[in-house]
């Protein structure tokens, strides 16, 4: 038998030890710019829960009062108050009484807005299945997270993002936010971020 015949297929990469994600975790620094700029840099990040992470492949940026499609055009209230800053924290919230959505404040104090991490690849501790996380209520149980960690600093040891991966402008998608038909002109905002390509990005129904 030829000796390519005989080659064993390459093994699997092993996932990344919790303290090496730990080193390349993100400052709340990064967290105080807009929700677009946010929304993208966050591509290629991961965000890591216990012993679970996945790398964010889609994002979408939830602005202030002036965009119909955001919470915060309600202003601050007992569950958006978060919203308006700072930046660095986490917003979860119960979508349609099903699912949990987990969001990441963007922006100084004071200024509201809100990036929806939407997927995730699967990195550490998840299926090697690339619908494991794919869609934010499917994120949220495969990473363990809940309405129990709203309004949670994303420093710390438990519940962090770390920089992963570089994502090439050109590898970056935009397009709509899913489901906001509600939003009118907002609706057709380009707010939501994609790596090209990448398998565990969600599919709008239709496409």
């Amino acid at each position: 038998m030829p000796a390519a015949a005989r080659r064993k297929p390459a093994a699997a990469a092993a996932p990344p030890s919790l303290d090496a994600l730990r080193a390349r975790r993100l400052p709340l620094s990064f967290y105080r710019r807009d929700p677009a700029t946010l929304a993208r840099a966050l591509l290629g990040c991961a965000l890591v829960h216990g012993d679970r992470a996945g790398v964010i492949v889609e994002t979408e940026a939830y602005l202030g009062p002036e965009d119909a499609a955001s919470h915060a055009r309600f202003g601050p209230t007992a569950r958006t108050a978060v919203m308006f800053g700072p930046g660095g924290v986490s917003y979860v919230y119960l979508c349609y009484g099903v699912h949990e959505m987990f969001n990441i404040v963007a922006g100084d104090d004071g200024d509201a807005g809100a990036v929806l991490i939407r997927a995730l690849a699967p990195l550490r501790g998840l299926p090697d299945d690339a619908a494991a996380a794919r869609g934010p209520g499917k994120l949220t149980r495969a990473l363990g997270l809940s309405r129990r960690h709203d309004r949670r600093p994303l420093d710390g040891d438990d519940l962090f993002v770390a920089r992963w991966r570089r994502i090439a402008a050109t590898a970056v998608r935009r397009g709509p936010r899913i489901g906001v038909a509600y939003a009118g002109a907002w609706a057709a905002t380009p707010l939501r971020f994609t790596i090209a390509g990448e398998p565990a990005v969600t599919r709008p129904r239709g496409a």
